[in-house]
């Protein structure tokens, strides 16, 4: 007999006992003694301190360590119809992954018919395009005057087809495409393309901007396949091929000879490779892995080339493969070898293949443009000796006494030393020195001895110069001296203003330049210099007074010296600042022979790298002018709301009008979503703290991924343009818009599309509703992209925003 109290455990039937079990043979557990802690006075069950809805509690996520959103969770997919829900996750998507989800390839087709139906979803971005062609051609020949940078574009174009080497601060690639559609067009690069003048009939103008609006016919199937590629609903997807192909700042830009279309197109071309090679990433080194990879490197290459601004997109395929190699760093389960292997893939594709790209342009252009041009001034003395055109290879090699020169600076993004019968107008008012880009008889120089030496004669001894002569530099066009006094330089103050004074017969000490001899690029440093060549030998020029350098460092004087570049004398004795070397590059003189040319070679790479300095330099010399008002310009934090449009021709009554100007209810929107997108992702992970699982780990990585590739793609298109000094048109948001849509259509997937709520018909309406009021705002708007005809005033309904200047005069 069991004594009381005890509990009596049954273990089963025994060997002998072969009768079915009942649930009297289970463990009896009786509650406590009344006089228990467990039970209150009365005998009842206390309530618990808080409670827990049914529904609330399904929401709840697992309180032990385990899978978080953070993280994939491979485990088999169950729905446990909400029983355990502390333990169990909830049930999830069959799918893995972060973007499109991914299906078993068909079988071949075996017919025509199959073949389509296996296709069939091509046909929808098939439409689409077919409407951006539409858009994008419909009255392009409508304005027949060079509209906006037409006149820059088109220009660029013409010495493409005349072969003339020019200088711009942007890459070739774009303008190379441009010269390309004049030559197939028929153009003969005759036409200056002076802005607002008319085209004449030998120009086929309208050929020209259909063929670079394919570029812009190009962003709508982009636009489809990348939010396919993302993992978007089919409801999403159509919203962004629809905003893409109706918003009328990408229409208008895209329907002329510029730049803008084809920097689009090869940004959208990046991010849908990056997508697709993410979608490759369950079958690494695989073929398409490869390919997309690749692919990836080469759209990177193909922007950047077109324009610097592509920079930015390639920031952004950078973090992300930062992000996976780091996440494939923390698989411990991954061999070393193969962890090489993928970096030794990213490093070679991400970073090799676009750098040969983009200097595969740059060859291209230095072949091309063989001749002498207006941007000869822009590029080294070597570079320009093996340009057609130009007389260097006439120069006699030894420079002398009573030569006539021009003086180069060596300094990435030097100019001529140049002066001209303007004063400055502070400091000694003396005769200004500067630094020009462009060829004039204000550059050239004549060497001459000091003033205590006997006067040149021509009848003498040729006198060769040589390292540590002293010299006076007499400006050539107003026989003044080159001259520096103790009279702090106008921008640098640091540095001692240079100017000219006197004449062939007025002069001081102050005139007088030590001419030391850097190095010399064919024979190699100083010890095998005995004479100074044109060309190839650096110079520096020392005050014999005041021991300063003569400099030039890219500070832009004021428009009182026509925005060229400021020269000072500068005291610190820096012997590798190239911004104080110099070199002979015209070099006249009857009583020398002319040089030998096997001299004159110059390196692509040296080019190519002095060329890209060049450009950057003088990309961030484009300052807004305190002195005058620029009515096109405006700030980055104008651009999302759209604060501003941008006129892009004249505004009279007989001209055909181009406002530049975005469909406002898609930069509106766009714009609204990156702010939303942030208050959701808090919310988000507020919840989460609280162990909310409002997503299942592979619902949550899409989220992020989509998210992070819109937010991030936006932000580092749009902070460069806060903290750079340079001028600011609206046309540069237009690269950054197309991520603020990609956030857009995201936020209205996740929300509405994706929703297990909301049902079929109301998603149905819903999307009617936005893309109703998409083709519609766009239809109001279409007329500044097709181009508006008469009195802008007939034209109402466009002022939506106050800021606008649409019926403005000024």
């Amino acid at each position: 007999m069991s004594p009381p109290g005890a509990v009596a455990v049954d273990f089963g039937p025994s060997d002998r006992d072969s009768q079915p079990r009942t649930s009297d043979d289970f463990e009896q557990v009786p509650y406590p003694p009344s006089h228990s802690h467990w039970s209150s006075s009365h005998n009842e069950e206390e309530l618990p301190l808080y409670s827990v809805t049914e529904e609330k509690a399904r929401r709840r996520g697992p309180k032990t360590a385990g899978a978080t959103p953070f993280t994939s969770d491979d485990r088999e997919n169950y729905d446990d119809e909400g029983k355990d829900v502390y333990s169990k996750p909830r049930s999830f998507k069959p799918y893995q992954g972060s973007g499109r989800p991914r299906h078993h390839p068909p079988p071949p087709p075996t017919s025509i018919k199959e073949f389509l139906l296996q296709n069939v979803e091509h046909v929808t971005p098939v439409i689409y395009t077919l409407l951006s062609c539409w858009t994008r051609f419909h009255k392009i020949g409508q304005s027949k005057h060079v509209v906006w940078d037409e006149a820059h574009f088109g220009k660029f174009g013409s010495h493409y087809l005349k072969r003339e080497f020019y200088f711009d601060v942007h890459p070739p690639l774009g303008k190379m495409i441009v010269g390309l559609v004049g030559l197939l067009a028929g153009y003969d690069g005759s036409f200056e393309f002076k802005s607002g003048t008319e085209y004449p009939e030998s120009v086929p103008y309208v050929a020209m901007r259909v063929m670079l609006a394919t570029f812009g016919v190009g962003l709508v199937p982009l636009g489809w396949y990348t939010a396919v590629e993302l993992g978007m609903s089919q409801w999403a997807c159509h919203l962004v091929a629809l905003m893409v192909l109706l918003d009328v700042g990408w229409l208008c830009i895209s329907r002329f000879i510029l730049l803008d279309s084809m920097l689009l197109f090869f940004t959208f071309l990046t991010v849908f490779c990056m997508s697709k090679f993410h979608n490759q990433q369950y079958h690494p080194f695989s073929f398409d892995w490869w390919t997309w990879l690749v692919m990836t490197g080469v759209s990177i290459g193909l922007v950047t080339s077109v324009k610097m601004v592509g920079l930015f997109v390639t920031a952004l395929v950078g973090l992300y493969t930062i992000e996976d190699l780091w996440e494939k760093f923390g698989d411990i389960k991954m061999p070393v070898r193969i962890q090489v292997k993928h970096w030794t893939a990213r490093v070679v594709c991400l970073i090799f293949v676009p750098i040969l790209v983009f200097m595969a342009s740059f060859k291209m252009h230095f072949i091309v443009l063989n001749h002498s041009g207006p941007g000869d001034a822009q590029m080294s003395s070597l570079f320009q000796a093996n340009l057609i055109g130009n007389d260097f290879s006439r120069n006699p090699l030894d420079i002398a006494i009573g030569s006539r020169v021009t003086l180069k600076n060596v300094g990435y993004g030097g100019g001529l030393l140049h002066s001209h019968v303007q004063t400055y107008p502070v400091g000694s008012g003396q005769q200004q020195v500067t630094c020009y880009h462009y060829k004039d008889n204000n550059n050239d120089w004549v060497l001459l001895p000091q003033w205590d030496e006997p006067s040149y004669d021509p009848e003498e001894p040729i006198r060769f110069l040589q390292h540590n002569d002293v010299i006076r530099l007499s400006h050539a066009a107003t026989t003044r001296n080159l001259h520096s006094h103790m009279v702090p330089a106008p921008v640098t103050k640091l540095s001692h203003e240079v100017s000219c004074y006197g004449n062939e017969t007025i002069g001081d000490i102050h005139d007088h330049w030590k001419v030391e001899v850097v190095d010399d690029i064919k024979r190699g440093g100083r010890d095998r210099v005995d004479r100074i060549h044109s060309l190839t030998t650096r110079l520096r020029f020392r005050h014999q007074v005041l021991g300063c350098y003569l400099r030039a460092a890219n500070a832009v004087l004021p428009q009182w010296g026509f925005k060229q570049i400021e020269v000072g004398c500068v005291p610190e004795n820096d012997p590798k600042d190239t911004h104080t070397y110099w070199n002979v590059e015209s070099h006249w003189n009857d009583r020398l022979p002319i040089g030998d040319t096997k001299y004159y070679r110059s390196p692509f790479l040296r080019d190519f790298w002095h060329l890209n300095v060049a450009m950057m330099t003088s990309n961030n010399a484009l300052i807004p002018d305190p002195d005058k008002e620029d009515i096109l310009a405006s700030k980055p934090f104008d651009w999302p709301f759209l604060h501003l449009g941008l006129r892009m021709c004249g505004w009279g009554d007989e001209q055909t009008k181009y406002y530049l100007l975005g469909t406002p209810l898609i930069w509106w929107g766009g714009a609204t979503s990156l702010i939303v997108s942030l208050c959701t992702l808090g919310v988000y992970l507020l919840r989460m703290q609280r162990k909310y699982a409002d997503m299942d780990p592979h619902e949550w990585d899409h989220f992020l991924y989509v998210g992070k590739v819109a937010f991030l793609g936006w932000t580092l298109h749009f902070l460069p343009f806060l903290i750079m000094n340079r001028v600011t048109y609206l046309h540069h948001y237009l690269p950054t818009l197309y991520f603020a849509i990609i956030m857009l259509a995201h936020l209205l997937d996740h929300f509405i599309f994706s929703s297990r709520i909301l049902a079929v018909r109301t998603k149905t309406i819903i999307f009617g509703i936005c893309s109703g009021s998409i083709i519609l705002t766009f239809w109001w708007f279409k007329g500044v992209a097709f181009g508006i005809d008469g009195p802008i005033s007939q034209h109402g309904g466009l002022l939506w925003r106050k800021s606008w200047n649409i019926y403005t005069q000024r």
